[in-house]
């Protein structure tokens, strides 16, 4: 079975010869120049091939899990020889922070249009097969491609990686791969897609874990799940790459169109000056015929612009504006200012000239003279360029040249579409000089600054919480002007920009620091982050791993991926469920299931829908003929999944009516614990991937877990039974005598199949332990008594051992008995003697140690109970002996557990067990780093039916939730007391620190009187300290 992209790899733009190898590969190579007598056959299409083990149900596409990264070189013969520079003369300069000129650097900024004679110092072997079948190179584009194959090379032996291996005569599957041609990829009409195409790859270099690189062919080609490519509108490989990229089935990263309005520096400037958060540079535009874009609109500050509808005749115009330009106020204390042009045109052979703030004709001249080169839709401008950030010395000036420093913020799209700062890397240099990106070695924040004598703490905390803002906020401007735009105009349905360069000078305004942002780039702040992080490819001791700058783009391309995967499936899903559910069906929407709303979204952080073409079809078999979800699936099956004494039956039956309906199912699945076993049946009746059915009643019935794992002593060590806890079934008084002299006490007694911790308590004797069973025998007898927690399966009970300690909630993702992910919150001291849950933290406070035991804990219980494919969930105790198990919920986590999770690491439980469903590998982050921390608390229809019912109704707690004050996540639907009560919600708040996150929380629970003398807020959040 093909997996997805689990360690992968993103070849930034052409750049310095080296790999920073961290969690993910960061490669920097180049592209090809392709051959335009040779292209590539435009026939192939797509093949599948059967994987062992499955029948023809199985068949899964080849290439259905694969992201496809190509890196193109950025071609620079945007300037046509008419256009040349050369009158302007020889003086002109580059303005301190600009990456003017910079591309000019590179092998391929002109020539003959072969590689240059470089040399890349080591040894490989040159005895590989580089030659696409099918499509080969004229001699041009084969130089390149064996010159990047060397530089490739080059660059693994640099960060002490294996040389690629070529096992293009017997290739297997890699999932991130490296097209180093053109030749190498073939667009081909998608079917039913009109205008659209899907990309595949017939050779490629293949990454693995250990730094291990491959170079395959694929016989049937295999189909790309994401592209992202170096891209350029002139002659050459970027137009080669921009075609590619364009109009393509899968999702991709970026595309010619986007880019053309993100390197256009008159657009960018106008929309971050429009955006408020970001600070830019006075500047005076002269702009012929400007685009639509940047037609009327608001003023924005600080920025001019003048729309010339002819570039003659201009100079009474010209001298006026630069006149009042240079004597405005908006230029502060900037001394100079620089002439320079915009363009998609101009890229990459930009030319600026800089001018004393106090010479006027000098720079209406050179205004003049570059307006005649323009074409429609460019622009000159006047800028201002930002003095170096220096601060009053209590003495004399330190001695040397005054340092200036350049700041470049990489920012990617995460989930939700929300920005996220990646990495922030500097470049310090002479204040007098150019500083560009690459021509300035790479540093760290704090370095730089320290540097340029600007290394207080506090200076360094507020720099860079102003960069992450402004980088922040200019990524939020560039998608919502993404949102406004169509498909023709971005490249495609599915081109979006999945991250941003933002470049960076630091000043001073207002006696504080402050970064001015210059240009957004689509890639050499991230390559600047990559040298950065090349620093520590080989391991030191005592240094603590970072984040790769490029980790949360890939985990966007994943996401991605997955959801492009999912598409068109066919879902079948038994049980709706409750209240708590109604985020199943808003994530529905957002994957592009057609239903309507049913009212607000019950989580913020819920991405917006995206329109796509082949919607995924969900089927839904349930008992209630009138739930809410009845009416949002393609197909509503009513059938009586409570008779649980008769699942194989059901199981057959519900099979029948699948067939006879004709639904082609690629999985099914459930998140109900009353469908879990008769999902299992029915999933074996139809070939469909899960977990055995004998696994889930294992799980499912908590005495027979803890039992079957008390006898695996293993090997392999440590055994399941050292997490098993002591228990006794209970069916009828008898068996309490008999489970009281088996069991020490005090003890727990609960419900077999019961769930949300109702008829769960704390029993020191046998008198507690009779009581408590005539109790729930009388109370609980059957479904109708309390619906959803399990009672369709009978009211048996068992009494286990309590175990002291912490108690934490594992949840895991697996794939083939395989851990895939792995998220660990602690929960708060339980309301005893009923144990209902608290407060819980996510993600843990656990040393990393105390972490990994319980990870591993969960993992062996449920894979010594034979779960090998699912989401699940285990709640564990941590001991001073080590972890303890109290249940496996062989499901998703329930209450607030898939929200958190996605909101803190981008990972859809939810998606994920849908794609093991349908026999599909999630690509998840192996190690997933949280971005922050949530604290939250229950409120009880038992201590808060007061406050829920005036002061903090559920209307004011989904307002503050809207307004990102909390976070909310509704169990219940009505305020109905009970003696056996489940929460009514879970209201949290976020914070970059536990700590700020419990003060937050506590004040909002203080303030809205959930807070009080029987529900004691702060000592239910001390055990997060």
């Amino acid at each position: 079975m093909v997996q997805p992209a689990v360690h992968c790899f993103l070849p930034p733009p052409p750049g310095a010869p080296h790999i920073p190898f961290t969690k993910h590969f960061h490669l920097h190579v180049p592209g090809v120049q392709p051959s335009s007598s040779n292209p590539a056959p435009s026939s192939l299409v797509p093949r599948t091939v059967s994987t062992q083990g499955q029948d023809s149900r199985g068949l899964i596409p080849l290439g259905d899990l694969m992201c496809l990264l190509l890196t193109l070189p950025k071609t620079h013969h945007f300037c046509p020889p008419q256009l040349s520079l050369d009158p302007l003369g020889p003086e002109w300069d580059c303005p301190l922070g600009s990456k003017d000129l910079e591309e000019e650097e590179g092998p391929w900024g002109g020539g003959s249009g072969l590689p240059p004679p470089g040399f890349f110092p080591g040894s490989w072997s040159h005895e590989v097969g580089l030659d696409c079948k099918g499509s080969p190179e004229g001699a041009e584009a084969r130089a390149w491609t064996v010159y990047y194959y060397s530089l490739l090379q080059s660059c693994l032996q640099q960060a002490g990686l294996p040389e690629t291996q070529d096992r293009s005569q017997v290739p297997r599957t890699g999932n991130m791969l490296l097209c180093l041609s053109p030749a190498w990829l073939t667009k081909v009409p998608a079917p039913g897609q009109p205008g659209e195409a899907a990309l595949l790859v017939s050779k490629a270099v293949s990454f693995h874990p250990g730094g291990l690189t491959f170079l395959d062919d694929f016989v049937p080609p295999r189909r790309a799940t994401y592209f992202l490519a170096g891209l350029g509108l002139g002659p050459g490989p970027g137009r080669e790459a921009a075609e590619l990229a364009r109009d393509l089935t899968c999702p991709t990263g970026a595309s010619a169109e986007l880019a053309r309005l993100l390197e256009d520096r008159l657009l960018t400037r106008r929309l971050l000056a429009q955006q408020g958060d970001v600070a830019v540079p006075a500047t005076l535009a002269f702009t012929y015929k400007p685009p639509a874009l940047l037609r009327g609109g608001d003023a924005s500050p600080g920025l001019r612009l003048v729309e010339l509808n002819g570039k003659e005749g201009q100079e009474t115009l010209v001298k006026e504006e630069v006149g009042a330009f240079l004597h405005s106020e908006a230029l502060g204390d900037a001394l100079q200012v620089a002439v320079k042009l915009s363009g998609w045109r101009w890229r990459g052979r930009q030319a600026l000239r800089l001018y004393p703030r106090t010479e006027l004709d000098p720079v209406v001249d050179t205004v003049l003279a570059l307006l005649e080169k323009l074409e429609e839709e460019e622009s000159v401008l006047v800028e201002a360029v930002c003095p170096p950030a220096r601060l009053p010395f209590p003495g004399s000036p330190p001695p040397g040249p005054e340092l200036a420093l350049r700041i470049c913020a990489v920012v990617c799209r995460t989930q939700g579409d929300r920005p996220l700062l990646s990495k922030v890397v500097c470049g310090v240099g002479r204040g007098d000089r150019p500083l560009r990106h690459q021509n300035s070695l790479p540093r760290t924040l704090e370095v730089a600054l320290a540097q340029c004598s600007l290394g207080e703490a506090s200076q360094v905390t507020d720099v860079r919480r102003r960069v992450k803002a402004a980088a922040e906020a200019a990524l939020a401007a560039v998608l919502a002007l993404e949102a406004g735009l169509s498909a023709e105009q971005r490249g495609g349905r599915q081109a979006r920009t999945d991250f941003l360069g933002v470049d960076f000078v630091l000043t001073v305004a207002g006696r504080a620091l402050t970064p001015v942002a210059l240009e957004l780039n689509g890639g050499l702040c991230l390559e600047a982050c990559g040298a950065l992080e090349g620093l520590w490819a080989a391991p030191r001791p005592g240094l603590v791993a970072e984040e790769a700058a490029a980790a949360p783009l890939v985990e966007t391309m994943l996401r991605r991926s997955a959801r492009y995967l999912m598409e068109g499936k066919q879902l079948l899903l038994l049980g709706a469920g409750g209240v708590s559910k109604k985020f199943v069906w808003e994530a529905a929407r957002d994957y592009g299931l057609k239903v309507p709303s049913y009212g607000p979204a019950p989580s913020k952080s819920s991405s917006q829908c995206v329109a796509v073409l082949w919607f995924l079809q969900l089927h839904l078999v349930e008992s209630d003929p009138n739930h809410f979800a009845s009416q949002l699936v393609q197909t509503f099956i009513h059938f009586d999944v409570t008779e649980h004494q008769r699942d194989e039956e059901n199981a057959r039956l519900l099979a029948e009516l699948v067939r006879a309906r004709g639904l082609q199912l690629d999985g099914c699945f459930s998140y109900w614990d009353d469908c879990l076993v008769l999902t299992a049946l029915l999933c074996q009746e139809l070939g469909l991937p899960c977990s055995p059915p004998a696994a889930m009643r294992l799980a499912k019935q908590k005495s027979r877990t803890q039992l079957h794992l008390l006898c695996r002593h293993g090997p392999p060590w440590p055994a399941p039974s050292l997490y098993a806890v002591p228990c006794c079934p209970l069916e009828s008084e008898a068996d309490v005598d008999k489970a009281v002299r088996q069991v020490p006490l005090p003890g727990v007694m609960k419900l077999e199949f019961g769930a949300g911790a109702v008829g769960v308590r704390l029993v020191e004797d046998a008198p507690q332990c009779h009581e408590h069973f005539s109790r729930i025998a009388r109370d609980l007898q059957g479904e109708a008594d309390h619906p959803g927690i399990g009672l369709g399966w009978g009211n048996a009970m068992l009494l286990m051992e309590f175990i002291e300690g912490t108690e934490h909630d594992v949840d895991l993702v697996l794939f083939g008995g395989r851990l895939l992910a792995a998220f660990v919150s602690d929960n708060g001291p339980t309301r005893l003697p009923g144990f209902t849950e608290t407060a819980a933290c996510m993600p843990t406070g656990l040393a990393p140690e105390q972490e990994a035991q319980l990870v591993q804990a969960a993992f062996r219980c449920c894979l010594g109970c034979g779960l090998l494919d699912g989401v699940f969930n285990v709640e564990l105790k941590l001991t001073g002996a080590g972890p303890r198990l109290i249940e496996i919920n062989p499901r998703m986590g329930g209450f607030y557990l898939r929200d958190w999770i996605l909101e803190l690491y981008g990972v859809d439980l939810l998606l994920a067990a849908a794609m093991v469903a349908c026999g599909l590998r999630p690509a998840l982050p192996a190690h997933p780093r949280a971005r922050g921390h949530l604290v939250g608390v229950m409120c009880l229809v038992s201590q808060h039916l007061q406050v829920l019912s005036s002061t903090t109704s559920r209307e004011t707690l989904q307002a503050l939730h809207d307004q990102g004050l909390l976070r909310l996540n509704l169990l219940e639907e009505a305020l109905v007391p009970g003696e056996y009560e489940e929460p009514y919600c879970s209201v949290a708040c976020a914070g970059p620190s536990p700590a700020e996150a419990r003060l937050r929380l506590l004040g909002l629970c203080q303030g809205l009187g959930i807070d009080g003398p029987h529900y004691p807020i702060a000592y239910f959040l001390s055990h997060f300290k």
